[in-house]
């Protein structure tokens, strides 16, 4: 394997309906620039001495730059070679999805993803068998585990460089496969199946609109849709199954849930009923005409004339194990050094 990483961290994700109506934390352009030279830092004090980045326009390759000018001029080296991929910058998810396809091409050993649940889904689409690493930055954060980047950089070193084998190193993820009419997209986390036909705002924040929900995995500790199913039934990332939940008005409703949908946004959910969601089986929607919303955004409208098929495939993709890499770390002395190898303080992000 080899040890060249990439970093993709979209200037323009995290901008949806969600940062009006809820109390989201719109990221600024510094903050994620210091996340970036944090997991350079990382990366390169375990070994990685080369690491592509996507190109943008919105301001974090220019702070980027000055940190690593910044610890050059004053003789340290504690920054990998960066590069950037050479393409037309749109300003859109296109960026990313281009970003992902490039690296892949590049040979990269893991990509870094900056953002939340659709632009960690934009760089599972498009960048083959690379294992990725998220970094949670978005609006809606079930997929990326919320953990200092610093440790998720020093876990990508120690996996990309061999020194944390591979079996403990990264972990298998299982996807959502939609299609509708042959046409494919997929979600990393959750898919959702509202009455709305019209796309409009992507970001589903009207809960009367709810009809199906289906989970690669459920857990409690998050927000969004797939926070509904955490809080009916948990279901791990290991687990074989996900969770189907079929939801309904709250007046006819079996259950009310209060759910967090979106940051400090609590809304009562109305739920019929919920199994678990079977690998490798068809399901197809229980209305007849809606819209398909793929980790919380609205991607596809349908109608009765449609062929509509939804599908939890395991062992889809993998992630770096960032416990794990941490953990073996730690019992086998990876980060011990002689006192002669002693390394200077680190200009990483502040």
């Amino acid at each position: 394997m080899g040890s060249a990483v990439g970093i993709i961290a979209n200037p323009v994700s995290a901008r949806d309906i969600r940062r009006v109506i809820a109390n989201a934390t719109a990221l600024q352009i510094t903050d994620r620039a210091n996340i970036v030279l944090r997991i350079l830092s990382c990366v390169k004090a375990c070994g990685v001495d080369h690491v592509w980045m996507m190109p943008e326009n919105g301001g974090i390759r220019h702070h980027v730059r000055r940190g690593i000018d910044r610890a050059e001029n004053q003789g340290l080296k504690h920054f990998p070679k960066v590069e950037y991929l050479d393409y037309k910058i749109s300003g859109t998810v296109d960026d990313t999805l281009k970003a992902a396809r490039l690296m892949h091409e590049k040979g990269v050993a893991t990509i870094v993803v900056l953002g939340g649940d659709g632009t960690h889904r934009a760089v599972v689409t498009a960048c083959g068998n690379v294992p990725i690493a998220g970094v949670s930055t978005g609006t809606n954060n079930a997929f990326p585990e919320h953990r200092e980047p610093t440790i998720t950089g020093l876990a990508v070193g120690l996996a990309v460089t061999g020194r944390v084998p591979e079996p403990e190193a990264f972990l298998p993820n299982k996807k959502i496969v939609v299609r509708v009419n042959g046409h494919e997209e997929i979600a990393l986390v959750d898919v959702a199946v509202v009455t709305e036909r019209y796309i409009g705002a992507r970001a589903l924040w009207r809960t009367e609109t709810f009809r199906e929900l289906f989970v690669t995995f459920a857990d409690p500790e998050v927000i969004g849709m797939s926070a509904i199913a955490g809080l009916l039934s948990p279901v791990t990332r290991l687990d074989p199954h996900g969770l189907h939940v079929r939801l309904e008005p709250e007046a006819e409703a079996n259950i009310i849930l209060d759910t967090p949908i979106a940051p400090g946004y609590m809304r009562g959910i109305g739920i019929r009923d919920y199994v678990p969601m079977q690998a490798n089986f068809k399901y197809r929607p229980s209305i007849t005409d809606g819209s398909i919303a793929l980790d919380g955004e609205r991607e596809l409208s349908f109608t009765r004339d449609d062929d509509v098929t939804i599908e939890l495939v395991p062992n889809a993709f993998r992630t770096v194990n960032v416990s794990g890499c941490m953990q073996y770390a730690a019992r086998h002395g990876l980060m011990r050094m002689n006192p002669a190898q002693k390394p200077e303080p680190t200009m990483g992000g502040n």
